[in-house]
């Protein structure tokens, strides 16, 4: 069997899962009470492959993604290896040529560390408000997968990846086909929030899909469901792209319920939860997460709408470049402000310290001119 590292932080050399290797065709990383709906779609998928009910590539897209079956031949999962994104060593799509944890799609986003962000979305995605299809890393084994090894004649060895492991939602369209006006207003809201909590730099219509729930017609209800988050999370503040900025339903206030639901986020916990459910995650991604939700709740307590708080996070382009958002900006006048705090704290400090010797010294002496004395 062929092993393929995935990512620097989760690598198959270890001995853990060298051992484990051999115990089934997919294994879910992580204990968390989220992945039960994950653990039903393995056993669906584990029991397909018993019977010779393959996973088949999907041909769109710049990275390897695959749709895993159940007996019955339908999709029910996407899976997405991490050495498969685009620039990965394996990548069967032609976008190689950089090694894992170099800057990807994204300057601020590593090559082999979306499948992670994907999940943490999933994981984020609270009492499933926003309607993020359920996510888990999972460590998989299939001849299926890509590697870029030069034989493309040989017969395919049965290769062990990591990967992010998404349910498969049937769906009518993408918000690209669509009238987007007839989108609900609570979708739209519920989706914008999250995008904004977690700095989503490539919501576009595309990764909205679009279910029909009376079944005919093409302008009746519909539900969104938003995937490929393997894009939020960047390390550093990066320019967003919210496909919604342009949707009528942004302009909308926000409703009691939604603006409940933000008071109640807390960031410093989400933060915590991540680093338990995925220990890989880097702290540079959870600084960007706790900076961007309490300014969506500040934001929000303000009045703000979603169209408001967008302008606020998103770059200006001129003829001689970006200009930094406003959210940047104030981020860079706090980082000042605890600058010149820590200088003044040392100062202080400092201060104390000089104080402190020279009671020393005073006391020294004193005791010195007591001893003389005697």
């Amino acid at each position: 069997m062929h092993r393929s590292s995935s990512t620097p932080c989760l690598s198959s050399s270890g001995k853990d899962l060298q051992q484990s290797d051999w115990s089934g065709p997919i294994e879910i990383l992580g204990f968390s009470e989220h992945f039960a709906k994950v653990k039903q779609m393995v056993n669906d998928i584990v029991k397909a492959l018993r019977i010779g009910v393959d996973p088949i590539p999907i041909h769109s897209g710049l990275c390897g993604t695959y749709y895993f079956k159940n007996c019955h031949g339908e999709n029910i999962a996407n899976v997405k290896p991490t050495d498969e994104e685009p620039y990965a060593p394996n990548n069967p799509k032609g976008f190689v040529g950089k090694a894992l944890g170099q800057p990807g799609l994204k300057r601020s986003v590593r090559v082999g560390e979306t499948g992670f962000r994907e999940v943490a979305a999933y994981l984020l995605d609270y009492n499933h408000f926003a309607n993020v299809p359920s996510t888990a890393l999972v460590k998989v084994t299939h001849s299926i997968f890509n590697v870029n090894d030069g034989n493309k004649n040989q017969q395919r060895n049965h290769v062990c990846k990591i990967a992010s492991l998404q349910q498969f939602i049937p769906h009518d369209f993408d918000a690209s086909d669509y009238g987007t006006s007839s989108f609900p207003v609570t979708a739209v809201h519920r989706i914008g929030i999250l995008d904004i909590r977690i700095l989503n730099t490539d919501r576009h219509a595309g990764n909205l899909l679009v279910k029909k729930l009376d079944g005919i017609g093409r302008f009746g209800q519909v539900e969104l469901i938003p995937i490929d988050h393997g894009l939020c999370l960047p390390e550093s503040l990066e320019d967003t792209y919210f496909e919604w900025i342009h949707w009528p339903q942004a302009s909308i206030p926000f409703s009691e319920d939604e603006l409940e639901y933000i008071n109640n986020l807390d960031p410093f916990q989400d933060s915590d939860m991540l680093r338990r459910e995925l220990p890989m995650i880097r702290e540079a991604c959870l600084r960007v997460l706790v900076v961007c939700t309490i300014f969506l709740k500040e934001a929000a307590a303000f009045g703000l709408c979603l169209a408001e708080i967008d302008e606020m996070m998103s770059r200006e382009f001129r003829s001689h470049g970006e200009e930094p958002s406003e959210l940047e900006l104030i981020c860079v006048q706090a980082r000042s402000l605890l600058g010149e705090m820590e200088y003044l704290v040392d100062e202080v400090k400092l201060e104390t310290l000089t104080l402190e010797e020279s009671a020393e010294e005073e006391e020294g002496e004193a005791d010195i001119e007591e001893e003389e004395l005697n």
